[in-house]
């Protein structure tokens, strides 16, 4: 069985900048990276030996949907495990990613979690990983960085685990 995540790669002005302050927190906080680039995820981590049936789903998916717009502004937390740039999903791009979320739900052996569903909270991780030690100093850090951002919902990108990182292994543009 291989390790697999479904995301959207977030490009643009908003990648530079999460760039930028992902790097800046990590080294300042000593924190560790995540190992995926700016994204919002679409399906968590799974394991399959059967990705074919994935792949088939989103080359159709991605043959058949128009990109959409998003807004990146402001941020967002969960608890003091996460801190993120908050994704706000135009009308349009959470109707694509709803489709797609319904499209997955048709591979039999696939399954999702409360939270991966369509009413998730569309969101891109700037630091995670233990960092309830110093929280609020991490918060009062990136709330320096305000941020302003109109991107797209433009590809479904499929990540495969492999030596220890993610690998990306293809990016599906919507049309």
């Amino acid at each position: 069985m291989e390790r697999y995540v479904i995301v959207c790669a977030i490009g643009g002005s908003a990648l530079k900048f999460h760039e930028k302050l992902t790097s800046s927190v990590c080294y300042k906080f000593n924190k560790r990276r995540t190992k995926l680039p700016a994204h919002f995820t679409i399906k968590a981590p799974f394991e399959t030996d059967r990705i074919q049936d994935v792949k088939d789903v989103l080359e159709r998916f991605s043959e058949n949907n128009s990109q959409t717009p998003i807004k990146l502004d402001e941020y967002g937390k969960f608890r003091e495990d996460v801190i993120y740039m908050a994704v706000k999903m135009s009308s349009e791009a959470k109707k694509v990613h709803d489709d797609l979320i319904s499209q997955l739900h048709k591979i039999p052996w696939m399954s999702f979690k409360r939270n991966e569903g369509k009413n998730k909270i569309f969101h891109c991780t700037v630091v995670s990983k233990k960092i309830k030690d110093n929280f609020m100093d991490i918060w009062n850090y990136v709330c320096k960085y305000p941020f302003d951002f109109n991107e797209y919902f433009d590809n479904i990108s499929l990540y495969h685990w492999k030596n220890n990182t993610w690998v990306l292994l293809k990016k599906y543009k919507l049309i």
